[in-house]
């Protein structure tokens, strides 16, 4: 992976780091994915490695991420979710070729076949955000609390009470700032 990109922030569920491919999305937007190279990128840390990508896949990959972004915002703030981004997130969802797979630990991965396409790798992205929308998981939908983030993230702590979609960039990003706000007024 070049370092010329911003690093991935990668969570424990798929389909919410897809949307943080994007993020500071109420401040300077970083786009995480800017060439078809850096999906391809993307896919293989997250387990869907494919060969190659193309600018129109490229394309059709954001599409799905804003729609699950704006559905996942809508669950999260317990809202209806936007038909055309249900839409989408369905079409690419039905698309793909992918396996679930078991594995000797026990765990649920997502196998592409040898041929297997950017569509394909999609539509695992897809299926993930519909069962977190749709609330199978053990675990609620939240927003970033940073004014400049608000990334959806699936909160799965204890008190589901979590603030930060990472802690080690938005949170720490908020405590510093109050931490110097509250130094400049007591010197």
């Amino acid at each position: 992976m070049s370092a010329r990109f911003p690093e991935f922030r990668l969570g424990e569920v798929l389909a919410t780091s897809f949307t943080g491919t994007l993020s500071e999305r109420q401040g300077d937007p970083v786009e995480r994915i800017p060439t078809p190279e850096r999906l391809v990128d993307w896919l293989t840390v997250s387990g869907l490695a494919v060969g190659s990508c193309t600018t129109a896949q490229l394309e059709r990959a954001r599409e799905l991420r804003e729609s699950i972004h704006a559905a996942a915002t809508a669950a999260a703030l317990h809202e209806p979710l936007p038909a055309s981004a249900v839409r989408v997130i369905n079409d690419y969802s039905a698309r793909g070729r992918a396996a679930a797979v078991l594995t000797p630990e026990g765990e649920r991965r997502w196998r592409l076949g040898a041929t297997s396409s950017v569509e394909d790798a999609l539509s695992v992205v897809a299926a993930d955000a519909v069962g977190v929308i749709a609330g199978e998981r053990d675990g609620r939908l939240a927003l970033c609390a940073s004014p400049t983030c608000r990334a959806a993230f699936f909160d799965t702590s204890q008190s589901r009470t979590r603030r930060w979609c990472d802690m080690n960039t938005c949170g720490n990003r908020q405590k510093k700032a109050r931490f110097n706000a509250s130094h400049r007024g007591t010197t």
